[in-house]
């Protein structure tokens, strides 16, 4: 896409970086700082009118509302009100396939601190993506040139 790209893994604090190498999940209150960290990326990014791609587990409803409105979405579910920064226009790509193919995945990567043992948390957490949100959902189980083409297709379709 020609896109700057962000992977959100390179923004968590050092405290929840050393909790999940613990092993310990993250709890709603570890990760608000780091979602309005990448929502005011995300921000800075679309004020200069660049596109770009953050790869991150927003796995809840109101993580993805906190990336698309910022720290304000913490105190409502509502839509901002007037005078405030409007939600940036986010397409979510959720990536979707079954725990034993993304646990796999996991045991090659290498030098990364979550462990696989918090595979199971992140599934127990995971509100997949639905109306009125925009996203689509791809299967994890395409080739990785037919999960590209399809997010691909989507993007260029507007």
């Amino acid at each position: 896409l020609g896109w700057k790209f962000y992977d959100a893994d390179d923004y968590h604090s050092p405290e929840n970086k050393k909790k999940m190498a613990e092993g310990t999940p993250l709890s709603d209150e570890d990760r608000i700082p780091w979602l309005c960290a990448l929502h005011d990326i995300l921000r800075r990014e679309d004020l200069s009118r660049q596109d770009a791609v953050l790869a991150c587990s927003a796995l809840k409803k109101m993580y993805r509302h906190v990336l698309a409105i910022g720290a304000s979405a913490i105190e409502s579910n509502q839509p901002g009100q007037p005078g405030e920064n409007p939600a940036l226009k986010i397409l979510f790509v959720h990536l979707d396939g079954p725990i034993d193919i993304i646990a796999g995945r996991l045991e090659k990567r290498r030098g990364h601190f979550m462990p696989r043992e918090l595979l199971k948390s992140q599934f127990d957490t995971l509100e997949p993506p639905t109306a009125p949100e925009n996203f689509i959902t791809v299967s994890i189980e395409k080739s990785l040139s037919e999960i590209v083409l399809e997010i691909e297709s989507t993007v260029f379709q507007g």
